[in-house]
């Protein structure tokens, strides 16, 4: 473990790339061979789009990167955040809850108050938006709620007591593990469910992307699934049953320009009541 944060906390930038795109590769090529649903659009066109706001992503989070940098080093040399109130333990325990809490504030939290809070909702929209979920739908994120998301790891990072090298890691799983859990693939329900119990399945996902409450403010998760069990946010659905999009905001055609999605969080939305009942497990 020593050896593995040692490498995270001088990890070089070509090998974060290389995670980011060597994820999106890996698993737009299992996609092809182990597709969830047969969707008929143009991967390639669709991946355009996406990949204009995973660009943005890159761009907001490198130019605020200084920030998560001086933040970290704060809490360190102060000895600051909750894991300087830990007794003794070995370092993979450490890191381990390190990264249970980061994944807490720094994912959970943001996307349940995205849900929450109007003017976030619509923020966070363009990410529901996505009408033919695939591994390139992961960081497809407005702007605006890049910033918002980096706020919020800026708050983990200062209430854990992160170090640089707990939060590369952290960063890099939730890269790889977004994509996962987005990507277009089918697994064997057993194993796809056992999963979960543990981490965010591709089933558990995609249900928080269907298209009607209350399966759309559930499965808020994103590396961990723990955080969903423990505070009753969890909700099954069958795979079959999953049709993406939002209700109110139905419009593939609109939903699939960049000009239109920048536009997407200034327009008129009310969000609707539940419709479906709850199917807890």
């Amino acid at each position: 473990m020593e050896t593995i944060l040692a490498y995270f906390e001088t990890i070089p930038s070509l090998h974060r790339s290389l995670i980011l795109v060597g994820g999106i590769t890996f698993f737009w090529i299992l996609e092809g061979q182990l597709p969830l649903f047969g969707l008929d659009y143009k991967k390639w066109k669709h991946a355009g789009t996406n990949f204009f706001f995973t660009a943005t992503t890159i761009i907001i989070n490198f130019a605020l990167a200084f920030i998560l940098v001086y933040t970290s080093d704060w809490v360190v040399s102060h000895e600051f955040g909750l894991l300087y109130l830990l007794p003794d333990m070995p370092l993979w325990a450490f890191v381990l809850i390190g990264l249970l809490l980061m994944d807490l504030i720094g994912a959970y939290l943001p996307h349940y108050v995205e849900h929450q809070i109007k003017p976030l909702w619509m923020i966070h929209l363009v990410h529901h938006s996505d009408h033919h979920v695939d591994t390139t739908t992961a960081n497809r994120h407005h702007p605006l709620e890049s910033v918002v998301r980096f706020v919020f790891t800026l708050l983990g990072v200062a209430t854990v007591g992160a170090s640089i090298g707990i939060i590369m890691l952290y960063q890099s799983l939730s890269v790889v593990a977004t994509q996962f859990n987005h990507a277009n693939i089918q697994l064997p329900k057993k194993l796809d469910r056992w999963l979960s119990y543990f981490i965010v399945s591709p089933d558990m996902h995609k249900i928080h992307h269907h298209y009607r409450l209350p399966f759309t403010d559930a499965n808020y998760g994103n590396i961990f699934s723990v955080w969903d069990r423990l505070f009753g946010t969890y909700l099954y659905l069958e795979r079959e049953k999953i049709v993406y999009g939002v209700d109110m905001f139905f419009d593939p055609v609109n939903n699939s320009k960049i000009g239109k999605l920048l536009k997407q969080p200034f327009q008129q939305y009310q969000k609707p009541s539940v419709t479906d009942d709850h199917l807890r497990s």
